[in-house]
């Protein structure tokens, strides 16, 4: 348990499954003001219950991340509410629909650019305008995916989506690390949550031999996040982390 002032944290996608289980975490870690948000409030509400407690204040907002102007109000709430932003995590993000490139659609390469990639950047964006003007900087993650990484077939929009938030996080890093914002990425393997849900059920068998530890949950990957978030990565910037049972090692 963490002592001193509480972190505020802001967290996007905060409703989903990975998002939902991060929030727990950090709350758990220490106090924390968490800044929970998501497209769906009804979702959001359910968390943010089981978080409010001694130690853990919780603010809740609706937010589309591909509109710019509704990341920066989310983050204004935050400052708003509770005095500043310590760590920023741009988790929103969708799945791509299954297919070959050839049978993808413009809809559907201008949805995963929208939400997943400018999701993060205005994100990125809006934090680092708060940052920036705090002494001690702060820490700004962003989801990526093993997709970046590696080839993942059939799901081409989704995959070059978190390959450029990749390539954000790199130059982020390197652009605001004389501010003392920390910009790093998780790219997590497959796990159990809505969104794989929607994977077909004749996909999942090869999938899952992708991955040497198996499938898995949220909670695998939840303490990548609350290293970067804490002192101990005071010294890691520009890291993609890789957290995928095992799925990129071949």
């Amino acid at each position: 348990m963490e002592s001193g002032p509480s972190r505020v944290v802001l967290i996007t996608g905060a409703a989903g499954a990975l998002g939902a289980a991060v929030a727990r975490r950090l709350a758990s870690e220490g106090p924390a003001d968490l800044v929970l948000c998501d497209l769906s409030g009804e979702r959001l509400e359910p968390v943010a219950s089981t978080l409010e407690g001694p130690g853990t204040r919780v603010l809740t907002r609706v937010v589309d991340v591909s509109d710019a102007a509704a990341v920066d109000a989310a983050v204004a709430a935050a400052v708003e509410r509770f005095g500043r932003l310590d760590v920023m995590i741009n988790n929103a993000g969708v799945i791509a629909t299954n297919g070959r490139i050839h049978n993808q659609t413009a809809q559907e390469w201008d949805r995963q650019f929208r939400i997943t990639f400018l999701g993060a950047v205005h994100g990125t964006t809006a934090a680092v305008r708060v940052m920036r003007t705090q002494e001690d900087g702060g820490s700004i993650i962003n989801t990526a995916s093993v997709a970046g990484l590696t080839a993942w077939p059939y799901t081409a929009p989704y995959g070059a989506a978190k390959a450029a938030v990749i390539q954000l996080t790199k130059v982020a890093a390197v652009e605001y690390a004389k501010e003392r914002i920390r910009v790093n990425c998780v790219c997590p393997g497959t796990f159990e949550s809505a969104m794989t849900a929607d994977i077909p059920d004749e996909a999942l068998p090869g999938l899952t031999a992708r991955h040497p530890l198996g499938l898995g949950a949220p909670e695998d990957v939840v303490g990548a996040f609350a290293y970067l978030a804490g002192a101990d990565s005071r010294w890691t910037t520009g890291s993609a982390m890789v957290v995928d049972g095992g799925y990129a090692a071949p």
